[in-house]
């Protein structure tokens, strides 16, 4: 018996899952988003590309049958989604802090007397 999988409820909706999480991770390794890590920003990408390849392959390529479908697509994302926004806090903070303590220099000529 062969059955179509492409045509089951929320094989769509996955497809979509994947592609849509993998753009979004591989926005969120650019340099935009400040990370503090290189390793994070690695990950980001790679697996961003993995997700988003897959949903490719299968939203284009794949001609029915079984296909895998995998879980961490669904919890995977949301850690590294937490990390990066996490990473993304500490750096700002502490630009701030490091901006809030640079003493400020006076303008030349002017000196308080």
């Amino acid at each position: 018996m062969n059955i179509d999988f492409s045509a089951a409820p929320g094989f769509s909706a996955y497809v979509l899952l994947l592609m849509i999480t993998g753009l979004g991770m591989v926005v969120m390794a650019s340099p935009a988003v400040r990370q503090s890590t290189l390793v994070l920003r690695v990950l980001n990408t790679v697996v961003g590309l993995g997700f988003f390849g897959y949903g490719f392959y299968l939203a284009f390529l794949f001609d029915g049958g079984s296909y895998w479908m995998f879980f961490q697509a669904f919890v995977l994302p949301i850690v590294l989604i937490f990390r990066t926004v996490q990473a993304a806090r500490l750096s700002r903070r502490a630009a701030a802090e490091s901006a809030q303590a640079a003493p400020t220099a006076e303008p030349a000529g002017q000196s308080q007397h």
